[in-house]
């Protein structure tokens, strides 16, 4: 089985929530505390550790670009830490950014032979490095692999489909409450209590950006949630929620 079968029939090449390895050594990627959330939940002990062997460590400086649009997709990676931006360029120099991915993403398994976007770490990144070669041959000795990877792929497809809605139809203030419900949805999972703290590395150009905003408009908005007493400002880029289902219903256009 090929990594471009396991995308194909119209499965876009967007990121997979996929945890291979968290810390250095093989043994450690045994005991990781993330690897029940990821698809290393597929495997056993020996074959994680089979797995493990194939991957090269890497740390990528702020601001680096590691993966390059259109480039040929011979490697594949998963965070381990850090936070990185994906972004396509348009033909007059702007970037379209299409998602920030962190800790359990896998990145570059695309349909085809080229990378359909880019990718640059926001401050300090941590990954593992596969070849595309070494991959395959993994999913080959692994089928449970290739059944995890299959359902992360029909799961990324809804995600495309919430991405075309959010930037169609919703307004600026349910943009606003998606983004912020949705990176309360990262970080806690299903467990989001009160007053939810968020730190978010990225500026609000990224941010507005990907919601296809402004950055004013971001602003204004934000501010409007702080003033009716749905969020609060700390330091920094530091986000408060006290009440998340009351952001969700925005998301949600039900209030």
């Amino acid at each position: 089985m090929s990594v471009s079968a396991l995308t194909a029939g119209n499965i876009p090449s967007y990121p997979r929530r996929i945890v291979i390895a968290g810390m250095d050594g093989c043994q450690a990627c045994s005991v990781c505390e993330v690897r029940a959330h990821g698809i290393c939940s597929a495997l056993n002990d020996d074959e994680l550790a089979q797995l493990a062997k194939a991957a090269v460590r890497v740390t990528i400086p702020p601001g680096r670009q590691f993966i390059e649009e259109d480039s040929d997709a011979g490697e594949f990676f998963n965070i381990t830490s850090g936070t990185v931006k994906l972004f396509k360029s348009l033909p007059d120099g702007r970037r379209q950014i299409m998602g920030f991915v962190g800790i359990g993403h896998f990145l570059g398994l695309a349909v085809s032979d080229r990378y359909a976007f880019s990718a640059e770490a926001i401050d300090q990144v941590r990954l593992c490095r596969f070849s595309r070669e070494r991959l395959e041959t993994i999913i080959d000795e692994f089928p449970r692999l290739e059944r995890r990877l299959r359902n992360e792929a029909a799961n990324e497809l809804v995600a495309a489909q919430d991405q075309m809605l959010l930037l169609g139809r919703k307004t600026a203030r349910e943009r606003v409450a998606s983004f912020l419900y949705g990176q309360m949805v990262e970080r806690y999972s299903d467990d989001i209590p009160r007053n939810a703290r968020l730190i978010f590395p990225m500026t609000r150009a990224d941010i507005a950006d990907f919601l296809g905003l402004t950055v004013e408009t971001v602003s204004r908005t934000i501010s409007g949630l702080r003033r009716e007493g749905l969020v609060t400002t700390g330091a920094g880029h530091e986000i408060s929620v006290p009440t998340p289902s009351r952001l969700q219903t925005i998301a949600r256009g039900e209030e």
